[in-house]
């Protein structure tokens, strides 16, 4: 047994990278636990202790006991006298360990050792999975789902398991027995003395990651994504921009034929993407937001509160025909191009436009009317 209690404790330390001494001490204090649980007169005893000897695995139960000229308490102090017979060199004040014979130490070992490992690696497991999610926050995971309930997906991210709460699940997207999905790590959080990596589906920088995965221009600098809104499994719109004047960023992102953003929209579910180009003028940043629909134009308005921060809005003028598309079902379209560009965006069709400059014309001419002072007649005498 004691060979083996060494070939395993040496072989869990290098699978699980764990120090080898670290197993060694957390067994021998399992040992000294399970001694005083088996003998009632060793319980309120703290001076016990074990040893296990690292090369051959041998164990044995101590006593301390602190040696003195003249003993007060046999249970903790040992006669000067009869420390020498033990080892001539111990002087008063000295400590020395009385080895305890226990016939039953072979099974209180085996017991004590089988117990600290697995409490060990448990805790060891639960460091790991802290340490090692705590810096993927924000980083991709490729998973597999493994069972779910009625809150939450569980899924096996290969060095941990992954919870997905409802908050995070896309509606209606289905979640199966050992379908392969991606997910985005969102924080861990300790949950009864536990580690729990939390992932999501439905966040919108899932879609970012995404792209930097798919697109080698993106990963290496080239083109950079800007920002993105998202309507988690309907549609996203991903603003980019590159730093090469000779790279098309829309093409880099959309990949030949569509191949790149076809991809991301198999992950996701076929949700709608639509990847436009940033401006650094707003009024085309905008117009480019808006996309599938055709802008006439843009008038932008920022007004700085007492606060020092800043309301963005922004008027948009498209042809009557386009109207409903630059609003989009549901508002969506004019949503997501708000979300994206930071500005809050007013849309009118181009009727609408006209009629309103219409009216604020005459509003201005019955002012000035209202405003002019009556010229009376004078008229000539005689």
């Amino acid at each position: 047994m004691n060979e083996e209690l060494i070939g395993a404790i040496k072989l869990l330390a290098k699978e699980r990278g764990i120090d080898e001494e670290v197993l060694f001490i957390a067994i021998e204090e399992a040992i000294v636990a399970a001694f005083k649980r088996e003998f009632s007169d060793a319980r309120q005893n703290d001076n016990v202790y074990a040893e296990i000897d690292r090369e051959t695995g041998e164990m044995e139960v101590f006593e301390e006991r602190e040696v003195c000229a003249v003993v007060d308490n046999p249970k903790t102090q040992i006669s000067l006298e009869e420390a020498k017979m033990i080892d001539n060199e111990l002087e008063e004040g000295d400590t020395i360990g009385l080895t305890i014979p226990v016939e039953s130490l072979g099974r209180l070992a085996a017991i004590a050792a089988k117990s600290a490992i697995n409490q060990k690696l448990r805790s060891a497991e639960h460091v790991r999975i802290q340490e090692e999610f705590s810096d993927r926050i924000g980083e991709l995971a490729s998973g597999i789902i493994q069972r779910k309930d009625s809150k939450f997906v569980f899924v096996d991210i290969g060095r941990a398991e992954a919870t997905l709460t409802r908050q995070e699940q896309v509606k209606d997207e289905k979640y199966n027995f050992n379908q392969h999905m991606k997910f985005l790590i969102l924080k861990v959080e300790e949950h009864n003395g536990r580690p729990v990596v939390y992932v999501s589906r439905s966040h919108p920088n899932l879609v970012r990651k995404l792209f930097e995965q798919e697109v080698p221009e993106i990963a290496n600098g080239i083109v950079e994504i800007v920002s993105v809104a998202r309507e988690a499994g309907s549609r996203s719109k991903l603003a980019v921009m590159s730093r090469d004047e000779d790279v098309d960023p829309l093409g880099a992102c959309v990949g030949q034929r569509g191949s790149r953003v076809q991809a991301i929209m198999d992950e996701l579910g076929q949700e709608k993407i639509d990847v436009i180009e940033w401006d650094e003028d707003p009024a085309v940043f905008i117009s480019n937001a808006l996309l599938p629909a055709k802008v006439i134009r843009v008038d932008t308005e920022i007004n700085t509160k007492d606060d020092g921060s800043r309301d963005l809005s922004a008027k948009v003028v498209v042809p009557d025909h386009q109207y409903s598309l630059a609003i989009g079902r549901a508002g969506q379209n004019v949503r997501l191009a708000a979300r994206l560009t930071g500005w809050k965006i007013d849309i009118k069709s181009e009727s609408q436009y006209q009629e309103m400059l219409q009216n604020e014309f005459m509003s201005n001419f019955t002012v000035a009317d209202e405003e002019s002072e009556p010229i009376e007649d004078e008229g000539n005498d005689g």
